[in-house]
């Protein structure tokens, strides 16, 4: 299922839109792995790897998929981990964006 979420693509959000409702967000959490819906308001993620430069090398392979679809998140990059925070900042919130863009990292993880 996180497959079909990795081959859409992230859709530009224009504001005016609500957040995605609840039910909806837990439908697509279902098929990430490893995510977290945070206060109903952000996905979470902790990815770990075995030293510093694993981790820096996720970073620059998650910015270049970021910056490819137009949909950012916030990456903190620490010794052997990154923590990866996704939300739609127009509707302060989730949209299926997020989902697809966390899809996304799923498939660098295990590559």
């Amino acid at each position: 299922m996180a497959e079909a979420l990795a081959n859409k693509t992230c859709v530009p959000c224009m504001g005016g839109v609500p957040p995605m409702e609840l039910e909806k967000s837990r439908e697509l959490l279902a098929e990430l792995r490893g995510w977290s819906i945070i206060d109903e308001h952000h996905l979470e993620k902790e990815f770990s790897f075995p030293d510093f430069k694993g981790a820096l090398a996720f970073v620059n392979r998650a910015g270049q998929v970021s910056e490819s679809e137009g949909h950012h998140p916030e990456l903190v990059l620490s010794w052997g981990k990154v923590v990866a925070r996704i939300w739609t900042h127009k509707v302060d919130g989730l949209t299926e964006s997020d989902f697809i863009l966390a899809a996304k990292f799923d498939q660098l993880e295990v590559s």
